[in-house]
């Protein structure tokens, strides 16, 4: 028997070999969680219930015990995901949906950063005696999606938002720094550079220095912090790396919506109405993308891509999943997981997450577990559950192809940015209203929460008397 091969395929090669002696215990369980059989038994685990609005977050914190959501409905909660119970839930202060939350590291869990279409970024910090205190950080003009902690420290993070600034945060003080303000890349030095609205923002976590940036064009930017110091006279948007695949080099139609580092450096980003790409850290278009010749791009080899999916809508993540990052994971608009090889883009796991749109994936830090959220008021749960490996959906063609079919009629349309996100905007608005109407959701009461610092109980009881937002507009592009 050809068991390098079987154990490729399946891991029990490494079960083999643990009995034999030849490998750690350790090791078995990295590999065997990293099997096509386990992955292809993945379903769906529990759904944690507790929102009034759709979640457009969901992280595991450091341990991998604990997960944290946030919503439309402007409340925070942590969760027991293991037992599916709700161990508090509180106020953001927050005057808008909140986008992303994350829970410090090394802080007991007991600080937790929000981010907010209302261009705040918060912090919550649970007291003793059952309080919450929360404060506002700093501010962006223009929605931030997305915040990145600096791995294994409980003080540093950043932000990016709108309005094309990146900004970093130290908890030690009560002051935000700007870092820099990004702006497109141009030809013409006499041609003003237009701002690059931010959707995303990622650190490299083999080298913290490194951050990632992706939004309003098609270029992934990669940052060195320490060359990153804001003067409104001489700004500092130089980065020491540039990501795009060739074909959307120059095109207007295209921007970032999410992106991942993989524990290797390889840098996953998803495009709005496109693909999904993979960038190796060496094999980018240096700081000046423009100024590469036509004849010394085409030398360069094109990105794996991954495809099947739709993201169009919505703000949607991308992630890696697997002890070493074996496998990509997507959400789409037609609600499905999508979870890909890495290796060669073979799909392997298609399933419904959500009545709507999949928005947003967290994989566990240590388990081949992943949490979901979208459209839903619900965050999902998903592990190897099935006794029997299921096969793909029969209609996965049809799915693909209908998703396909999306992007292409999408393309012929030529839109400037501020039209297609006016456009988009309209749409989810639409989708939710009717989303309303069907399941006879109330009008959320609306929030006036000041700015101010506040402290608030967090209990059921309060979780279900206070008001929750009356914003609709989810996590959309």
């Amino acid at each position: 028997m050809d068991w390098s091969y079987k154990g490729a395929k399946d891991g029990f090669t490494e079960i083999y070999r643990r009995e034999m002696g030849f490998s750690r215990p350790r090791n078995v369980a990295r590999r065997f969680s990293a099997s096509q059989v386990l992955v292809k038994r993945i379903n769906l685990y529990q759904k944690l219930n507790g929102h009034q609005g759709c979640v457009n977050t969901v992280e595991f914190n450091s341990t991998g015990d604990l997960l944290v959501s946030g919503s439309d409905d402007k409340r925070v909660i942590l969760w027991n995901w293991a037992t599916g119970s709700k161990i508090f839930s509180y106020s953001s202060g927050h005057l808008d949906n909140i986008f992303q939350t994350c829970i410090m590291p090394f802080t007991d869990d007991q600080n937790i950063v929000t981010s907010s279409a209302d261009g705040q970024v918060r912090l919550g910090q649970v007291l003793e005696g059952g309080q919450v205190e929360t404060k506002r950080l700093g501010k962006h003009q223009g929605r931030v999606h997305k915040l990145a902690v600096e791995p294994g420290c409980p003080h540093i993070l950043y932000s990016c938002g709108e309005d094309g600034f990146v900004q970093h945060f130290d908890l030690r003080s009560s002051t935000a720094t700007k870092l820099f303000y990004c702006s497109s890349f141009t030809q013409n030095s006499k041609q003003p550079p237009n701002s690059i609205r931010l959707n995303t923002i990622v650190i490299d976590p083999r080298n913290p220095y490194y951050f990632a940036v992706g939004g309003s064009d098609e270029y992934a930017r990669v940052y060195d912090i320490r060359r990153c110091h804001w003067d409104a006279a001489t700004n500092s948007d130089n980065p020491v790396n540039t990501f795009c695949p060739h074909k959307l080099i120059e095109n207007n139609d295209v921007h970032i919506t999410g992106m991942a580092y993989s524990s290797s450096s390889e840098l996953l980003v998803s495009y709005n109405d496109e693909l999904i790409y993979l960038f190796e850290k060496n094999k980018g278009l240096g700081p000046s993308p423009l100024s590469i010749c036509p004849e010394d791009l085409q030398k360069q080899e094109e990105p794996p891509v991954y495809v099947g999916h739709r993201n169009s809508e919505t703000i949607k993540g991308v992630n890696f999943f697997g002890p070493n990052d074996e496998y990509v994971l997507s959400g789409s608009d037609c609600g499905h997981v999508f979870i890909w090889e890495k290796k060669g883009g073979k799909l392997v796991r298609l399933m419904m997450g959500d009545r709507h749109v999949v928005n947003q994936l967290e994989p566990h830090p240590h388990l081949p577990i992943f949490a979901t959220c979208g459209i839903e008021k619900s965050v999902k749960l998903w592990s190897p559950m099935a006794s029997d490996v299921p096969p793909l959906p029969d209609n996965v063609e049809k799915i693909m192809e209908s998703n396909r079919q999306g992007r292409e009629d999408h393309s012929r349309i030529t839109l400037t940015p501020d039209v297609i996100m006016h456009v988009l905007r309209l749409q989810r608005r639409q989708t939710l209203a009717y989303i309303e109407r069907r399941y006879n959701r109330a009008d959320f009461e609306s929030d006036d929460e000041d700015e101010e610092d506040h402290v608030l109980r967090f209990s059921d009881a309060d979780a279900s008397s206070e008001g929750v937002g009356n914003s609709r507009d989810c996590n959309i592009s």
